[in-house]
């Protein structure tokens, strides 16, 4: 029972997942983060969700039927390579796209400048060390929320704060359980996470 609920959460609270829940921060609980048009906000949400989440996760999905991949959880080194560059891929052409609409706030891309950059330093890893990428995500949200705390005074962090630490722990025990990583490479993956996208967000807005 304990393993069929460490799955679950690992499946739900995947890395990709963390993009959307980022632009959900700052189009929605932060908006003053940005100056798009409400109006507008809602569109460029959906794309990002769609390029971000979806399309990489039926992409993955599309791996595991053609037998590309054994699991989608890709337990071992050697199933991760081409997943994850595939996504570095997509999220550089998101990137480039928002960047060519240079009509609204650069924010837009900037902060998926920071994720891209993030992930393709976790793919390079990735070719030698088993890195966590769930929690280099959960890392980069905690990040996030910190930055938003520390230069948008109206925005009030405490649930935010305590959703993301509370759920890096579920997540991390999840992995735990699930002896998908060992200790090193879950802190690691936080840490690593955490530091490059503290700096890169707190950057954009600085």
């Amino acid at each position: 029972m304990l393993r069929q609920i460490a799955l679950v959460i690992s499946v739900v609270f995947q890395p990709l997942l963390i993009p959307s829940l980022v632009y959900g921060l700052v189009f929605f609980i932060v908006p003053e983060a940005s100056s798009i048009p409400y109006e507008l906000k809602g569109r460029f949400y959906s794309l990002i969700v769609l390029s971000t989440l979806l399309i990489p996760l039926i992409t993955i999905i599309g791996f595991r039927l053609a037998g590309a991949v054994k699991s989608l959880h890709m337990a071992t080194l050697g199933e991760r390579y081409i997943p994850f560059t595939v996504i570095c891929i997509y999220f550089a052409l998101t990137t480039y796209f928002l960047r060519e609409k240079v009509e609204f706030d650069p924010i837009l891309w900037q902060i998926l400048l920071v994720i891209t950059a993030v992930i393709i330093g976790l793919t390079v890893v990735t070719f030698f060390w088993k890195m966590s990428a769930h929690m280099t995500g959960l890392g980069g949200l905690l990040a996030m929320v910190v930055v938003m705390a520390a230069v948008f005074p109206t925005f009030r962090p405490l649930y935010p704060l305590l959703g993301s630490i509370i759920l890096s722990g579920v997540v991390a025990s999840s992995r735990l359980y699930l002896n998908a990583h060992r200790p090193v490479e879950i802190y690691a993956g936080f840490l690593y996470g955490f530091i490059c996208c503290y700096f890169g967000f707190h950057y954009i807005w600085t």
